[in-house]
């Protein structure tokens, strides 16, 4: 055999900074080697590791250790102190002449204050033999000062950026891929070692537990078996399970304190708890007789690590068929879904789904969840595990506890938040439920209550009489309206989909329901859509165009000509509506009708009904479930279109989407319609969870992250308004594209049309379909309403992001164009 120096070393970038998706490739087995400490071992178990795999016979594997942050550098080197004892061991133990290995050490980057010998990357290669192992070291990062990453980093002038150092390690992964692409699973295996603790920081000052989140690495945790160590080891485990980490294994050196009987207790078999033999102290000892020692913990811990590799593969691939076995979709035609059509989301980091995808080769990708899962989302990373921390301690500390006549922390701290926020200057009760449909449920009752007392239907309230009805109650609403699913709430929206007799039979449509004015960009131009049924007397028909959106939502628009327009369309709707039924309350969408459409609602026709109906003593509910939370821009609509409710509900991004919970704000009149000497006369509704902890924690994590500038770099000096998200330029380019009939932008939204005819206009529109796959393809997840497409980020996304996302949709578009053609 024969060894020679191989100089690979730069100190200039190794690869391009072309941005790729951070994919982890799946063909063969990646883990993460994290320590409860520093100090515990983590070089030792990753060197095991590697020569139960490559020194056993008769297999021909490749084994690769990446080591991403290397402080201490070139005195210290994990990489060649694998690379080493690989080889002594292989020396050592070589008997076998079928077995022949050949070994590399590399570092790709390292601090200018580093001196590199060149002694110090190596590489060897076995006498020639039938079947040849590899083994690949390779360190990504490396500073001289033996101290934290971040401190050297500093230090020495080359701090490393998380997302280039999350590039450098998805190169390596991609190297990993390729170099098995003619092996079996299990003969390629790769392991990346952190550096310290689970906790410490990396070069940037992350966590390294949040900076290598993105590829949710399944982790070996190399625990503490001294004195103090299962404390540590638990706390290190926590923090990984907590932030969504699958550990397999639990591993640490046996120091005569028996530490594996309390850790084995604490994980309750779930996760095997394997002891190392006691390490030499000896300084001398070259550590061979231990590994030889160790080798079956090592031979047990690899065939753990496989195992778990086999049954995650197992499951992402049965997942699709058991599902469309057993689970019935929301909002979803099973006969339309096709064969591959069942997307498996592994996990969540941020915005961003983890999917799983098998295709040319299998990998978790990202995907950005540009449906923002349903309008509740808006989480990066950071506040996702800042969130399930905040959310945990909740869990722990109360658990669910029952409501009426209680109060805890969460909920009188998100009481107040909400109405020092949404509710400011004009609610003063908030009313806790757990979902968006059932607080518009809440709002109905109240405004349905507070109108009966303002109009004598209610005198007074005795235990005989609470079944008698004085009156018909309906609500004013608009066309394309939506407020939920349950009942109680389809009664009080327009005829639509979603109420037809093939999915609601009992529905009549309690109300009076208005066409709205609504306001759109069309080749540049924004401009107001007046329907037919608005009386313009003498007044010529013309279209109503805009400069800029925020001219739409301008006060002087009072003193505008359409003001009368609206207020006489609007009183002579409601003065001609006759009969013992009795208009009882308003509900509406500010501005923003979501499931309608994404229709944008003439803010100043709002503001005129809004006004038109309080002359007449009629409730004002705001259903602010999608619109609510920075969702247009502002922390609630009513800083839109400049008028208040005596009502409003909330919800969806009200916990940052990670709980559900719901909101009904409503004034001091409102509640004190419900006051009296009996029980019945009090609002009788409520869930049995009520205002819980966990759900109030989150929201009140939510409402402060959003708002903070400190954490949320989009919101304004002044702290009420986002910064513009999206390109101006791009949303004209699209707005002008031949293939949009409209396009909605504000706030978090971008939403357009596509033109379309027929069956392929409309909610049950199969017609968007080729292009959202096609953006799906390019890492983005858009879900339609029918020809209606959008993009939802959150209100810390940043612009770059939106600008990438809209450059994408148009790519797109031009080849949806071409093909509608």
């Amino acid at each position: 055999m024969y060894r020679f120096p191989t100089i690979i070393l730069s100190r200039h970038r190794l690869y391009s900074t072309t941005s790729q998706p951070l994919e982890l490739p799946l063909s063969h087995p990646i883990y993460t080697i994290w320590g409860s400490n520093t100090g515990v071992g983590k070089t030792l178990v990753s060197a095991g590791i590697a020569a139960s795999s490559l020194l056993s016979p008769p297999s021909s594997v490749k084994f690769h250790y990446l080591k991403p942050l290397q402080t201490g550098f070139p005195s210290d080197s994990d990489s060649r102190f694998v690379f080493n004892k690989l080889l002594q061991l292989h020396n050592r133990n070589n008997n076998n002449a079928r077995i022949s290995l050949s070994a590399s050490n590399r570092v790709l980057n390292f601090s200018p204050a580093t001196t590199v010998r060149e002694n110090e990357i190596q590489h060897f290669v076995g006498e020639e033999s039938f079947i040849s192992s590899e083994l690949i070291c390779k360190t990504l990062y490396a500073w001289e000062e033996a101290v934290s990453p971040h401190l050297a980093a500093e230090r020495e002038g080359f701090v490393v950026k998380d997302s280039k150092l999350l590039e450098m390690l998805q190169k390596c992964f991609s190297e990993v891929s390729e170099s098995g692409v003619d092996k079996e699973r299990s003969e390629v295996l790769c392991v990346v070692e952190t550096a310290g603790g689970v906790a410490s920081p990396g070069p940037s000052g992350s966590l390294q537990c949040d900076l290598y989140r993105p590829f949710r690495i399944p982790a070996i945790l190399v625990g503490d078996g001294r004195l103090g160590g299962i404390s540590g080891t638990i706390s290190a485990y926590e923090s990984l399970t907590l932030r969504g980490y699958d550990v397999v294994a639990i591993i640490f050196e046996d120091h005569g304190l028996l530490n594996e009987g309390p850790l084995f207790s604490y994980v309750r078999n779930k996760v095997p708890v394997l002891v190392l033999p006691p390490v030499p102290k000896d300084p001398s000892n070259d550590l061979m007789e231990w590994f030889e020692g160790s080798h079956y913990v090592f031979n047990n811990l690899k065939e753990i690590m496989l195992s778990a590799y086999f049954e995650r593969i197992k499951k992402l691939h049965e997942m699709p068929s058991k599902a469309r076995d057993i689970i019935w979709w929301p909002f979803t035609q099973h006969k339309l879904v096709p064969d591959g059509g069942v997307m498996v989301i592994d996990s969540r980091c941020g915005e961003n789904f983890a999917v799983f995808k098998d295709q040319k080769t299998e990998v978790i990708t990202p995907l950005f969840d540009a449906c923002a899962s349903w309008w509740t989302q808006g989480p990066d990373a950071k506040m996702q595990a800042e969130l399930a921390r905040d959310m945990g301690y909740t869990a722990a500390r109360f658990g669910h506890v029952m409501f009426p006549e209680n109060i805890h922390e969460p909920a009188l701290n998100c009481a107040e938040l909400l109405l020092q926020g949404v509710g400011k200057g004009w609610g003063s009760r908030v009313f806790f439920s757990d979902n968006g449909s059932t607080a518009i449920e809440i709002a109905l009752k109240m405004a349905f209550r507070k109108f009966s007392v303002d109009h004598g239907l209610i005198l007074d309230c005795h235990e005989d009489a609470t079944n008698e009805r004085s009156a018909e109650l309906m609500v004013l609403a608009l066309h394309r309206s939506y407020h939920g699913d349950t009942l109680g709430a389809m009664e009080a929206q327009a005829p639509s989909s979603y109420t037809g007799f093939l999915q609601q039979p009992w529905y009549t449509g309690r109300g009076l329901f208005l066409s709205p004015p609504s306001v759109s960009m069309y080749n540049n131009k924004w401009s107001i859509s007046i329907p037919e049924e608005f009386q313009w007397e003498n007044k010529k028909l013309e279209n109503i165009t805009f400069a800029s959106c925020a001219e739409i939502f301008h006060r002087c628009r009072d003193n505008s000509e359409l003001a009368p327009v609206y207020s006489s369309y609007i009183s002579k709707v409601l003065s001609g509506f006759r009969g013992s039924s009795k208009i009882a309350a308003l509900i509406m969408e500010p501005v923003i009708q979501g499931s309608g459409g994404m229709h944008m609602v003439d803010p100043l026709f709002q503001r005129i009904l809004v006004n038109e109906c309080r002359n007449r003593k009629i409730p004002v509910i705001f259903d602010e479930v999608f619109t609510g939370f920075w969702r247009l821009g502002v922390e609630t609509a009513v800083d839109l279109i400049h008028c208040e409710p005596d009502i409003a509900c909330y919800g969806k991004l009200m916990t940052g989407g990670m709980i559900p919970l719901a909101a009904t704000i409503a004034t001091d009149a409102v509640f004190d319609s419900f006051i009296g000497d009996s029980k019945l006369k009090a609002l009788l509704h409520g869930h049995s969870y009520s205002a819980h902890a966990m759900g109030c924690m989150a929201a009140v994590k939510s409402i402060q992250w959003f708002k903070d500038p400190f954490s949320n770099p989009n919101i304004t000096s002044e702290g009420r308004l986002l910064r513009e998200l999206w390109d101006d330029k791009m949303v004209h380019k699209i707005s002008s594209h031949s293939a949009v009939e409209r396009v909605v932008v504000l706030g978090t939204l971008f939403a357009l049309e596509l033109k379309a005819e027929g069956d392929n206009a409309g909610y049950a529109s199969l017609y968007a379909r080729p292009l959202l796959q096609k953006l799906r393809e390019d890492g983005v997840y858009m879900r339609p309403l029918g020809n209606v497409i959008y993009l939802l980020c959150g209100p810390c996304t940043s612009p770059e992001i939106c600008n990438q996302l809209l450059v994408k949709l148009y790519e797109r578009l031009e080849e949806f164009d071409g093909c509608s053609n």
